[in-house]
């Protein structure tokens, strides 16, 4: 795909995120590796909802700004990301509520922040870390990624909200939207003592479409 094609696409999926009420205001970000060992991001202080694809801001391979508007803040959470998850080419951290709501139950586990609702939750997401809080934009975020080893695609930040990464900008967007609607039903099923799927059913799911999840992938010790 073509950079002005990506930079299109961005824009698209960022609209479509916002007009549905993922990520309000000028919160959430979106970034997409490109085939020069650079990447694509969207600028600090802009809505996804009115992107415009001339003034996205090109990082260089080396982090820096090559053209384009001043890149999100959170670029130390998503070098961090692209450093350690290999297969990722794009990344999407929205501020959606019913993600941002999870992250803040004292109960979750931060191995694993929902337990394996539905198949498609593991499908797109695999399984998702939860991670303390840090402030917007704060470096320390990308240690604490980079402590994840690059077992997750799907990253909860505490109070803040979730960054999904995926081989595809597409995929990413259909990962944190499943991930979206995954915390929806945790939310409204807590408390009414729901069936999860079994670890027969869920070692049937990693078979069958390949998972590799934290407990069941080759470097699990």
């Amino acid at each position: 795909m073509s950079e002005t094609r990506i930079r299109e696409e961005i824009c698209r999926l960022g609209r479509s995120l916002f007009e549905r009420g993922l990520t309000p205001g000028s919160s959430g970000n979106i970034s997409v590796k490109l085939d020069d060992g650079g990447w694509l991001v969207t600028p600090t202080n802009a809505s996804l909802g009115f992107l415009d694809p001339a003034r996205m801001s090109r990082l260089g391979p080396d982090g820096r700004l090559v053209s384009g508007d001043a890149p999100t803040k959170e670029v130390p959470l998503h070098t961090a990301l692209y450093q350690t998850r290999g297969a990722a080419r794009a990344i999407v951290h929205l501020h959606s509520t019913h993600s941002v709501a999870l992250s803040m139950l004292p109960e979750i586990d931060p191995r694993a922040a929902l337990p394996p609702m539905t198949p498609y939750y593991l499908m797109k997401c695999g399984q998702t870390a939860l991670l303390p809080y840090y402030r917007p934009g704060d470096p320390a975020v990308a240690d604490a990624i980079k402590g994840l080893a690059g077992k997750y695609s799907s990253v909860l930040l505490a109070n803040h909200g979730p960054v999904v990464s995926g081989d595809t900008l597409e995929a990413a967007v259909f990962a944190v939207e499943e991930l979206e609607e995954t915390a929806k039903l945790y939310l409204l099923l807590r408390g009414l003592n729901p069936r999860y799927l079994s670890p027969e059913q869920v070692k049937d799911l990693v078979k069958t479409f390949g998972l590799t999840l934290p407990e069941h992938g080759h470097d699990h010790t």
